[in-house]
């Protein structure tokens, strides 16, 4: 019973200092993260730079993939707007 309970007081402070890492407001901020994040994605950035052609094909779609939702954007506000 007693081991129980220290197992369980440990994850509860390992969760609770993962949170506390990740709340951090000294560190880079929240927006910033996410910028990295899509640019990282966008640019193909986890994709093995050895195989040219998986790099530039994987590129390509996720520009193709963004262009085409900004688009999608773009027109939805613009209908909503005359529409309404």
């Amino acid at each position: 019973m007693a081991d129980r309970d220290k197992d369980s007081s440990a994850e509860s402070r390992r969760i609770l200092d993962r949170i506390a890492r990740e709340a951090d407001s000294s560190g880079s901020s929240l927006v910033s993260r996410t910028v990295k994040r899509a640019r990282d994605h966008v640019s193909a950035a986890d994709v093995d730079e050895k195989d040219w052609v998986d790099h530039l094909g994987t590129r390509i779609g996720r520009v193709l993939g963004l262009v085409i939702c900004v688009g999608l954007l773009a027109w939805l506000v613009m209908f909503l707007v005359r529409g309404a």
